[in-house]
């Protein structure tokens, strides 16, 4: 991978000694206390080069390629550049940020079901011809905007499942690819590869060993109308657990030997999107507004002393399903918050209703959570933030992205280090600024060693 540019892009906390990500967020909350309050995020980059270390343990074979879409803040895309990821663009917009890290476009896979002509126009003129097709109507268009495109055929995971709903939505049908293979074969285009779509409704090991069979009749039917196949993307819907990883490494990888063995010349690559940033992002968001809802709680136990009797409380928050949560959109499940340590917490606990500020009925954050009353202007912080929380297409135009604070601990940057040195990548586009035991920032930044 080529170096990048010498002129830093954005600073990163180094955490050390026994600072911690707590003492960060009450940092930034501090500095708020006589100002307009503003959600924000702390990103912690440790995290992601951890997660990249466990990819290469378990799924070594397998080239990771991250959609842009999870999460398009510039720190998370040059960690990633600089561990040696790919990337997957569904839009001008992510091609341009992408690129503008230095990426090399054999690295870019366009994506997106529904291209504007002039995009593909884009693509084509600054060397990006990797492209995602699953409909003729797609293929024409491709012929007539980028005729050199590579193509990779997109087959829907949910197709042959009789019970969904949107088993045609994203992707082909193994049963349409040979008209469509032969389509873009009159086309003049070319098909190098199969992706396969996989949902947030598909779960479970059989659909990647399902995905790797049905790619394997795809690559021979591609072969037999003329092309030369070279690419398996299986696609995304990996979880950060230690366990899913290494029970899909076991399935993936024999079947990947028995249906592609490494003689064969098919490189392997997968979309591992929320397990890169899921867990590195930490949201604080501020109690804005609340209101007090009496219900009726003749059943409910009198003998349970953590529950109130009959309170229930709705906390309105300076960020939404609009905005950072937008992954409430997607059916992601959103982990209950911690409230901030210097808020008082003891005493009883409420059920309670979080709702974003638009005023929206379907601006509801998560319902029926257990906390504290809360007061206007008390702190929430929601671990796990990372997957669609910052640049996601659902964000409404006149709301300002949170600001995302980097951090990463001394003894991550230099596993980091390390990692760049064998990757054949720098680091130059971060400035590191040290954090003092007590939280605050220095104001000089630090050289990056060679």
């Amino acid at each position: 991978m080529k170096g990048f540019s010498d002129e830093p892009h954005f600073s990163v906390g180094l955490l050390e000694g026994a600072t911690s990500l707590c003492d960060v967020i009450d940092n930034h909350i501090n500095e708020q206390t006589l100002s307009e309050k503003k959600a924000f995020i702390v990103a912690d980059l440790g995290v992601i080069m951890r997660q990249h270390v466990r990819w290469r343990t378990h799924m070594a074979q397998i080239r990771p390629f991250y959609p842009v879409r999870c999460n398009s803040s510039p720190g998370v895309i040059e960690i990633l550049a600089v561990l040696g990821t790919g990337f997957i663009c569904n839009n001008k917009f992510e091609l341009e940020l992408v690129q503008s890290h230095g990426i090399p476009c054999e690295d870019i896979i366009y994506s997106g079901v529904c291209k504007q002509a002039a995009q593909i126009k884009y693509a084509a003129k600054t060397g990006i011809d990797l492209l995602v097709c699953d409909n003729e109507t797609e293929l024409r268009k491709i012929s007539r905007s980028h005729p050199k495109a590579k193509l990779l055929l997109q087959v829907s995971a949910e197709a042959s499942i009789q019970d969904t709903e949107l088993s045609m939505s994203f992707g082909c049908s193994l049963k349409d690819c040979r008209h469509l293979l032969e389509s873009a074969k009159e086309l003049g285009l070319q098909v190098v590869g199969v992706r396969s779509f996989i949902s947030h409704e598909c779960k479970g090991l059989h659909v990647y060993t399902n995905t790797i069979f049905d790619a394997r009749c795809i690559f021979d039917m591609a072969e037999e109308i003329g092309f030369k196949m070279k690419i398996l993307d299986i696609g995304g819907g990996f979880s950060g657990s230690d366990t899913e990883l290494e029970l899909i490494s076991r399935e993936v990888m024999s079947m990947v030997d028995q249906y592609f063995p490494s003689v064969s010349g098919v490189t392997v690559i997968a979309e591992p999107g929320s397990y890169f940033v899921s867990s590195a992002l930490t949201l604080a968001v501020n109690i804005i507004s609340k209101q007090i809802v009496v219900q009726d709680c003749q059943d409910q136990p009198q003998d349970d002393p953590s529950h109130s009797d009959e309170r229930e409380f709705q906390y309105y928050m300076n960020e939404g399903v609009y905005g950072c949560f937008a992954c409430k959109l997607t059916e992601m499940v959103i982990t209950a918050p911690n409230v901030q340590t210097n808020t008082c917490s003891k005493g009883p606990v409420f059920s309670s209703s979080l709702w974003g500020p638009s005023g929206d009925d379907l601006d509801l954050v998560m319902e029926h959570c257990l906390l504290p009353e809360l007061n206007i202007g008390d702190w929430l912080m929601f671990s796990h933030a990372g997957a669609y929380s910052v640049g996601h297409p659902f964000c409404t135009s006149d709301s300002s992205t949170p600001a995302v604070f980097y951090v990463v601990s001394s003894r991550d940057w230099y596993d980091m280090q390390d990692l760049a040195i064998t990757q054949e990548a720098t680091l130059k586009n971060f400035s590191l600024v040290p954090y003092f035991f007590s939280g605050c920032l220095t104001d000089a930044a630090l050289s990056i060693p060679a």
